[in-house]
Parts: C-alpha cells; structure tokens; sequence
C-alpha cells in the first residue's frame, strides 16, 4: 500500500487469508465524484470506544474422532456434522460455527491464548469441494480479527498440533459480498485447520519504524475490509488496534522519514475510524477523531467535511457551514462538498424560520410575521382604547371614594 493520502484503489483476491480482499469496482481515482468523501483512505467504499470482546468461547470437552476417510473436506465435515453430531462443538451455540477434531493434539494446556501470534495450516473449500484457498503457514495475532472470524474463535480451541475441520457460515467468512473471483455471496467455508506454532507477539518498544510501520498498516487494511462488509463495529477495532500501535512508546529512534509515515498512517486511521463511527451514528466519537486529524493536518478535506457532517447530523448547522465552506476552498471543484453545503444552507435557513415563528407564538404576536417594519411606523405614544378605558375606571373610582371619605368626616 502507498503511504500517500490517496484515495483506494482497487485490490485483488488474497489468498493469506489476512482479509486484503478485492475492493468495490468502483475507480477509486474519481475524485468529485458524489461517493468520493465515503470512500476510506486507501481502499473503495461501496461506504468511544472500547469494544467489547469477541462472543465468549466454552471448553466443551469431545470424544476424539474416529480416523480420517480420503474424502473432500466439505463432504466429510457437512455428511458427519448431520450423522455425528456428537463429535462436533457447536462453538458458538447457534449451529453457524462448528468444529471437529481429525488429529488430536497435545493437551488442552498447549491451547494459544488470545494475543499470541500462532501459525496454522489452512486449506479453505466451498461447499461443493472446490478448493479456493491453501496456505501452508498463515500466521495471524490471535483475537486481533485479523483474518476470517471463523479461524480467529475456533483456533482459540485447537491444541497444538491438533487438525481440525471447521464448518463455518458465511456469516462469518466472507459474508453477504464473497470474494470475487471464487468465493460467490453468502457462501459457507469449511476450514481443515492445523496448529503448527503459538508465540507471544514482540514488544511493541523494540520494533523498527518500518515494523511499526507495516504492523499499524495491517491492521488497518484489515479495518478497511471489515468497512467493506458494513461490519463497522469489527473495522472500529481494527483501526483502533492499528491506532494503539502507532501511539505506542519505542525505545527505538526512528528517522524523520519514518516519523512522517507513521503520521500518515495515523491520520489515515483516524480519517477511517471516523467514516466508520459515523455510520453508527457515534457522533461524539466521530468528532474527536475528525478533531485529532484536524491537530494534525488542519487541511485535511475529508476530515472537514466528516466534522461538518457530523455537525449537521446534531443539528449544528451554524457551526457546520463555515467548516464545510473551508472544505470547499480547498477543493473548489468538488461536487460532494458543494451538495452537501447547499443542502446544509438550506435546512439552516428553515430552522431559522421555525425558530422565528416558534418566538413569535411565545410572545403573543403571530399575525406579525413577515411585517417587521410595520412596527417602526406605529407612534411611540399611542395606547389601546383598552388601557384607556380602564385607567378612566380606576380615575372615576378614586373620586367617588374620596366623596364616602369626605361625606363621614
């Protein structure tokens, strides 16, 4: 990936199963066009906060299977998930993730933990056996959601050198959008899995700013496939995770060149994270990351124009207007800028028009809409007929009191 702020570009298939998967079709070098503020930094958009872990997994204890037939994964995993139903863990109690041992492993004690870097070997096959992905060494970070959250709950349960088959819904493979060319929409995975190694990860201090550097970018890629699947809660962690790993203390002196490269991967975190806090209506959070690239790059387009959405979505429409109209100077060119301005000048002017008549209605006066300076053109001096009728009242009442009062005397 570039290290520049340009706009995504579209991908290819991958076949790590890190999740870098091929972007929307759209050309990601169309500036102006009406979706190019939607689109994330450095990948396409079809377009706080500590989130919550990952559904809780339990230590069901199983029988150990019965030896392995030269049959296709998916037919031996879906034909013995139906026949064998107590050889399988339903992991998640829903019957979408299942999983079952084929080579046993080393004991429940040599189970990864979450936050370790583990390797596996991974063969992927659709539901008809097609084989559409093969790797022999993935290495992923364990609860990280760096790669397919299937693989990410149930190698928490594999055993060190333990094989094992998982049947996984599309849910929680590649969802409802595929992976084009091979894996079609809403397409349901069985995984052979096999754990060859679980380490803890490095110490953040001692990486390189080029590992640094490449670690907060993998993250982030995979934030932005998750954006892609409208799973902004997934992408939010993600970019989190890449956020905390730029932030982190280095007891490593990094050049001026890598300094401003990790700058520009922060920025494009925050930019993302933002996108991805606003389409869950996470205003206040989306703010404080358009703000924290603001401190930043006080000329960053899109975080203007995010900050004066978000704005708008609060119903700030004073204050949202001058930060879009400095959007626009930047980028006078820009369609979506210009749309979004004019839509926000006029539903300022008609809060204005219903403030107005809503002040008016308070204080009496409805029927004076519209004919301010009628108002100037009234005498100062001039009275109801009202008042004066009743202040002759009070004038005769007074007399005739002061007659009774006398006429005692």
């Amino acid at each position: 990936m570039a290290s520049s702020g340009e706009e995504p570009r579209n991908g290819s298939p991958d076949r790590s199963g890190t999740g870098t998967e091929p972007s929307p079709t759209a050309d990601a070098a169309q500036l102006d066009t009406a979706e190019d503020f939607e689109v994330l930094e450095e990948e396409e958009e079809e377009e706080e906060e500590d989130l919550s872990e990952l559904p809780p997994l339990e230590d069901v204890g199983r029988p150990l299977a019965p030896p392995r037939e030269d049959t296709q994964p998916s037919e031996q995993g879906q034909g013995e998930a139906a026949e064998d139903p107590q050889e399988w863990l339903d992991v998640l109690g829903s019957g979408l993730l299942k999983k079952k041992t084929l080579v046993p492993g080393q004991g429940v004690d040599t189970r990864p933990r979450k936050g370790q870097d583990v390797t596996v070997r991974l063969k992927a096959t659709l539901e008809d056996g097609s084989v559409v992905e093969e790797n022999p060494a993935l290495t992923f970070t364990l609860g990280d959601c760096d790669v397919l959250q299937a693989l990410d709950l149930c190698v928490q349960l594999l055993e060190m050198g333990e094989t094992a088959l998982i049947v996984a819904d599309a849910k929680y493979c590649y969802g409802a959008q595929g992976r084009s060319p091979d894996i079609p929409p809403n397409a349901a995975l069985t995984l052979e899995v096999e754990l060859l190694a679980a380490q803890d990860t490095p110490d953040l201090e001692l990486l390189s700013g080029k590992e640094k550097i490449e670690l907060a970018n993998r993250k982030r890629e995979r934030g932005n496939f998750f954006y892609q699947q409208a799973d902004y809660v997934l992408a939010i962690n993600s970019y989190d995770i890449a956020l905390k790993i730029i932030s982190s203390s280095s007891k490593v002196d990094f050049s001026p060149d890598e300094e401003a490269e990790l700058l520009d991967v922060k920025v494009k975190c925050l930019n993302n994270l933002a996108a991805s806090q606003l389409k869950l209506d996470h205003y206040e959070a989306a703010l404080k990351s358009c703000n924290l690239v603001l401190e930043h790059q006080p000329g960053n387009i899109k975080a203007l124009f995010r900050k004066g959405k978000v704005l708008a979505q609060q119903g700030e429409y004073r204050e949202a207007i001058p930060i879009l109209k400095a959007a626009l100077k930047l980028e006078p060119s820009n369609k979506t800028i210009h749309a979004e301005l004019s839509k926000l000048v006029k539903k300022h002017a008609d809060q204005k028009n219903v403030e107005t008549e809503m002040y008016r209605k308070m204080l009496g006066n409805p029927s004076a809409a519209g004919t301010p300076g009628k108002c100037k053109d009234k005498l100062p001096w001039s009275i109801p007929w009202k008042w004066l009728f009743g202040a002759t009242a009070i004038a005769l009442g007074g007399v005739a009191l002061s007659v009774v009062i006398a006429a005692r005397n």
